[in-house]
């Protein structure tokens, strides 16, 4: 186990909707600027903040959480991160809702996988994101609050967001001064900026294409001209050293031979995924293709598996439905026991139908939209052997989506985690269900499906 110098910051807020992603983005793109290699990370599970971190740093962004891949592995996947493909000068970390916030759930204790959590343990300097639009002196009390509170998180600074004035400005600069925590930028209210969103939060990084750059370049301009980005830079190299040893793919999965293709898919309507996922699947023998539902109208040549992970097909159900080419491949595929692992998304495009519009008909389920969300960590143990997970193997995961799907589980479920009942399908050589997971979390996953995708391929050349 050898030491690690890679200078580092947490940016944080006191609760959600304080402009975390914009000034973390921004900041992110205005390092690059300068030339600074930038590695991007998110605390928690959410796949769409990272979307717009890796456009603005030009290298994946990467997630941080201790609910889906355990403790164990939070430093060693973020020196993965912070040295691939290269190293980087400077690694960002977003947090999730307010800085102590952490996981909803019975089996942990408060606090568990917040952003304090993540900070601690990669010992990061933190920076408060304060939404200062309808405050003033009272920011020093706030600030001198989350400074003190958990004597483990070193708040290094604070970044003021949505000030209206200059005079706004200086009466909140002379507060903090007071409170002895260093200013390390203001930012106007800049309504221009305003990132779309739906039904599950922003509109994706890949959805809106030109757009989404030039948003990421001006929020890059914004920060650069409102955070001292010198001060940003001297409180991350404070960091010390990590003594760990970076995640390895590699080394989670013995590869097998055969090279057999696996297509995952990829495009507008399917934007959720982690980077460790693909990663996996490569190093165990894999080798990976990317397919776009959208437009692509047959899976990439030779493909003996497809993973369809998360997304928004409901926005995009006419087009899916409409590329009968790809629809019927897919259903080929099941029918020839290719594997097939689906996430929530992915499970909505092989059902009988969306919303109405025909989907790929693999499982005997209709889906549609629906006003409740369903939202939350989950714990789950596999009720099925399927090409993902024996029977009993227990993981965790994540459920976030706005559908319904009816039937919710097939004769043969995926999974149990509530007393509800069970949950999803695991039929034959295919697994869907709407349960998110990171497979660094359970690297074991990407190992058995690539052996049965070999098995496919086996079978196939003595027909």
């Amino acid at each position: 186990m050898s030491a690690h110098r890679v200078p580092r910051i947490v940016l944080a807020a006191p609760a959600s909707n304080a402009g975390k992603t914009s000034i973390a983005t921004g900041l992110i793109a205005a390092l690059t600027a300068r030339g600074l290699t930038v590695s991007p990370h998110k605390v928690g599970p959410d796949y769409i903040d990272p979307g717009y971190h890796g456009l603005a740093a030009g290298r994946p962004g990467r997630n941080l959480d201790n609910w889906l891949v355990g403790e164990d592995r939070i430093v060693p996947l973020f020196l993965h991160g912070a040295l691939t493909p290269r190293p980087a000068d400077v690694a960002v970390v977003e947090g999730v809702m307010g800085l102590f916030d952490g996981a909803a759930h019975a089996s942990v204790e408060p606090g568990y996988g917040s952003t304090a959590q993540v900070a601690t343990q990669l010992a990061a300097p933190v920076v408060l994101v304060v939404d200062a639009a309808a405050q003033a002196r009272s920011v020093a009390a706030l600030v001198h609050g989350f400074a003190t509170f958990d004597p483990a998180v070193r708040l290094g600074g604070v970044v003021l967001n949505r000030v209206g004035s200059d005079r706004h400005e200086t009466i909140l600069r002379e507060a903090l001064g007071a409170a002895g925590v260093p200013v390390l930028g203001a930012v106007r209210r800049i309504e221009a900026l305003h990132t779309p969103s739906r039904h599950l939060g922003l509109v994706p990084a890949a959805e809106r294409s030109a757009q989404a750059v030039r948003t990421v370049g001006a929020l890059g301009a914004v920060v650069e001209a409102g955070v001292d980005l010198d001060a940003v830079l001297r409180l991350a190299r404070s960091a010390p050293d990590l003594h760990d040893t970076p995640w390895d793919p590699a080394a989670e999965v013995t590869p097998i031979e055969g090279r057999p293709v696996v297509a995952v898919a990829g495009g507008p309507a399917f934007t959720f995924g982690y980077a460790e996922t693909t990663e996996l699947l490569a190093a165990a023998g894999a080798d990976v293709r990317t397919v776009d539902p959208l437009t692509d109208e047959a899976l990439p040549e030779g493909t003996r598996a497809l993973v369809v992970g998360g997304g928004f097909p409901e926005v995009h159900a006419g087009a899916l439905s409409a590329n009968v080419g790809l629809r019927t491949a897919v259903a080929a595929l099941a029918a020839a026991g290719g594997p097939i692992a689906a996430e929530c998304a992915g499970l909505l495009y092989l059902s009988r139908e969306l919303d109405g519009a025909p989907m790929c008909g693999v499982l005997d389920t209709g889906t549609a939209m629906h006003s409740r969300l369903a939202l939350g960590y989950r714990a789950a143990v596999a009720l099925t052997d399927s090409v993902l997970a024996a029977a009993g193997t227990r993981v965790r995961g994540h459920e976030f989506h706005r559908t319904t799907a009816d039937p919710g589980a097939g004769a043969t479920p995926a999974w149990q985690w509530s007393a509800d009942g069970p949950e999803g399908f695991a039929q034959g050589s295919v697994h869907a269900s709407y349960l998110h997971l990171n497979w660094a979390g359970s690297p074991g996953m990407a190992g058995r499906f690539v052996a049965a995708a070999a098995r496919v391929g086996v079978l196939s050349a003595h027909r």
